[in-house]
């Protein structure tokens, strides 16, 4: 199974994996830490309500990208609410950006061609452990938006991510994404686990727009179309 960070940087992919679409460095890096919290939460790992999210088990997943942050919410004095674990989570993104990319050239997804400084996507279905293939996130996403394919749970909260980190409107032309309002937002109301988390990202989200944008750090030997 890939993590959501690993979906979202394919997500990102265009030019049939030879770039990573541009997106605004605040949006990545809350699309990602929300990633991270999601899976926590789909892991049994932690739990959200109105006020807080809760550890439900502090048990490591051996997993290098959930774990640090698992640890965090672990080791923390006092329960804090959804917002202050995603600032915090965002404060590993681009950690956890590296370490999603070189999963998934270990996995045989990407492949990097230090000569050409470009990004190849070697298949439209991704191998996995089991010998199985998952279809590639973009066309998930895109089926379940204007195709009504029902979503699996994990679309739903790939779909909630992009939308609360205003990735849809650098991901489809301005048309194409009026058309898809309506059924994201259906989708947006079948999201009972991270309600709190999406609800946070998109505050923060809506706020940080009106700040001076940072400068993010790029990763080892990557060229300019990656994120």
């Amino acid at each position: 199974m890939l993590r959501f960070a690993e979906e979202i940087m394919l997500l990102l992919l265009e030019n049939e994996g030879e770039k990573f679409l541009h997106v605004p460095d605040l949006s990545l890096r809350y699309a990602l830490a929300g990633g991270v919290l999601m899976d926590l939460a789909m892991e049994d790992r932690i739990d959200t309500d109105l006020e807080k999210l809760i550890l439900v088990d502090a048990t490591p997943l051996g997993d290098g990208i959930l774990d640090p942050v698992l640890a965090d919410i672990a080791d923390a004095g006092e329960t804090r609410n959804a917002r202050y674990w995603v600032e915090r989570a965002a404060e590993r993104a681009y950690e956890t950006r590296d370490a999603a990319m070189e999963r998934l050239i270990a996995r045989g997804i990407l492949e990097r061609r230090e000569d050409r400084f470009l990004w190849v996507l070697r298949s439209r279905r991704y191998p996995v452990i089991d010998g199985t293939a998952e279809v590639e996130v973009k066309l998930r996403i895109l089926e379940v938006l204007f195709e009504e394919v029902i979503p699996a749970p994990r679309d739903v909260v790939i779909i909630c991510l992009a939308d609360a980190c205003g990735l849809f409107t650098e991901l489809l032309p301005a048309r194409e994404y009026r058309r898809a309002l309506p059924r994201i937002e259906l989708v947006r109301q079948m999201d009972l686990i991270g309600r709190e988390v999406m609800a946070a990202i998109t505050d923060i989200w809506r706020v940080g727009r009106t700040l001076p944008p940072t400068s993010p750090a790029r990763p080892s030997g990557a060229s300019r179309t990656t994120p």
